[in-house]
C-alpha cells in the first residue's frame, strides 16, 4: 500500500525460499561467543548462546547473527577458534529453530565455508570484502551476503580522524562526502554478489555505522537513509547501542536502548528493513509499529470507536 508523503519501503528480503516483505521489518538478533563484546550484557558461553538464541526466538527474532569474534580491537582470535566458536552453535540453532534464519558475523571465507557446511543462510561481512574469497563462497553454497563499509578501514581496527571530502559543485552538506563513499562503494559490493550469482533480493547493503566513520557520519547516514535504500537491495541498520549512539547522549552501552531505538524508528520509516539488536522484545515492538504507521502492516487489533 503506497500512502501518500511516506517514504518508500525497502526491498523485500529473500534467503533460502524465505520471503519478508515491508510488512515484516526484520529483525536480526545478536549473539556473540566471545567474552569480549562492547556490550557486557552479550557476551556468551556456549551454555548462554543457546540460551541466547531461544530467548531471540520467544521475543520476535526473524534472524540470528551469530558471532565469534569482537569487532573491535582485543586478542588475536585464529580462524580455527572461530570456527570452534561459532559453527557448533550454527548446528543447534539448525536443529532446535529450524524458524530462525542464520546469519554468521566474519570476514573469513573459511569460517563462512564451515559455516555454509553447517547450515547458515547468511554471511555478514562487517569488513567490506576484505577476504576477497567471501562472497564468492556465499555464492557457491548459496547463501545470502552482507556488504559493508567501512571506508578502507582493516579487520578490529578503529578509526582516527578520518574524513570523506565531498563535491562542493554538487553537494550541499559537506557531510554528504560519506554517503557519496558509502553508496559508491556499497553499488560495487553488490553489483559483484549478484554477478556471481547471488539473488539481489539476498544482497543485503549496511552503512556500517561506526567501522571508518565518526560520530557526526555516522548520524549523517542515519538521515539519509534513503539513499541506501535507492540502490534497491535490502538496507541492514546495524545501530544497537553503538557508540555514535552513546556519544549523542553521553551515555555508556549499558544505557544506550532508547538511543538506539530512537534511531531504530528513524531508519525504518526511511525505507530500512533489517535491524541488527541486541535487544530483540523492545526492537521488534518499535518496527511494527513504524510499519503500522507506515501502512505496511496493519494493527493487531482495530475496534476502538468501531463496537
Amino acid at each position: 500500500m503506497t500512502v501518500a508523503g511516506v517514504p518508500a519501503a525497502g526491498a523485500v528480503l529473500r534467503l533460502r525460499g524465505r520471503e519478508l516483505g515491508p510488512d515484516r521489518p526484520v529483525v536480526m538478533a545478536v549473539v556473540n561467543r566471545t567474552t569480549d563484546s562492547f556490550y557486557a550484557a552479550a557476551r556468551y558461553d556456549e551454555a548462554g548462546a543457546d540460551a541466547a538464541v531461544a530467548r531471540a526466538a520467544e521475543e520476535g527474532a526473524d534472524l540470528v547473527d551469530l558471532g565469534g569474534v569482537r569487532a573491535g580491537r582485543g586478542p588475536r582470535v585464529a580462524a580455527q577458534e572461530e570456527i570452534a566458536r561459532v559453527v557448533p552453535l550454527v548446528e543447534r540453532v539448525r536443529a532446535r529453530h529450524p524458524e530462525l534464519l542464520v546469519s554468521v558475523d566474519t570476514w573469513r571465507s573459511s569460517v563462512a565455508r564451515a559455516a555454509a557446511q553447517a547450515g547458515a543462510d547468511l554471511v555478514n561481512d562487517t569488513w567490506a570484502g576484505h577476504d576477497p574469497e567471501l562472497v564468492a563462497v556465499a555464492a557457491e553454497h548459496g547463501l545470502g551476503v552482507v556488504c559493508s563499509h567501512t571506508g578502507g578501514a582493516r579487520p578490529r581496527t578503529d578509526p582516527f580522524r578520518v574524513t570523506y571530502p565531498a563535491d562542493p559543485q554538487r553537494v550541499a552538506d559537506p557531510l554528504d562526502g560519506v554517503v557519496d563513499d558509502v553508496v559508491v562503494t556499497l553499488a560495487a559490493a553488490a553489483r559483484r554478489a549478484v554477478d556471481l550469482g547471488i539473488d539481489p533480493a539476498s544482497v543485503l547493503v549496511d552503512p556500517t555505522h561506526d567501522f571508518g566513520k565518526t560520530t557526526w557520519h555516522s548520524l549523517h547516514l542515519v538521515r539519509r537513509t534513503q539513499a541506501l535504500v535507492a540502490l534497491g537491495h535490502p538496507v541492514l541498520m546495524a545501530l544497537s547501542r553503538k557508540d555514535f549512539v552513546g556519544e549523542s547522549l553521553d551515555l555508556p552501552p549499558e544505557e544506550r536502548l532508547e538511543g538506539t531505538l530512537a534511531a531504530t524508528a528513524v531508519a525504518a520509516w526511511l525505507g530500512a528493513r533489517v535491524f541488527r539488536t541486541h535487544d530483540v522484545r523492545a526492537t521488534r515492538r518499535t518496527l511494527d509499529m513504524v510499519a503500522t504507521i507506515r501502512a505496511d502492516r496493519p494493527p493487531a487489533a482495530a475496534v476502538r470507536g468501531l463496537a
